[in-house]
């Protein structure tokens, strides 16, 4: 495997927590208004989407797993919830 191939494979086992992050952060904007800078946000529910997707490759030993996914929703949404301090809106 040569190094754009080790590239391309990280990136493509990212993406969806790439894109779950820039889901979340406009679809916090649309519902919830701007609570904060969209960098920052973005930034935050990417790491934690990659922190999830990592702790499926270990937990269930191949990457792709629905449950990941589901958790991968899950913590994003949870989190662009908690930035716009959803429980005040309530």
């Amino acid at each position: 495997m040569d190094f754009l191939q080790l590239l391309l494979h990280l990136v493509y086992f990212f993406i969806p927590a790439f894109a779950m992050a820039t889901v979340c952060v406009l679809g916090g904007a649309f519902f919830f208004g701007a609570a904060s800078s969209w960098p920052r946000r973005w930034f935050w529910n990417a790491m934690a989407g990659s922190l999830v997707l990592l702790g499926g490759l270990v937990l269930f030993d191949n990457d792709g797993k629905m449950a990941t996914y589901a958790a991968l929703v899950l913590i994003s949404a949870t989190l662009e919830w908690v930035w716009q301090r959803g429980w005040q809106r309530a």
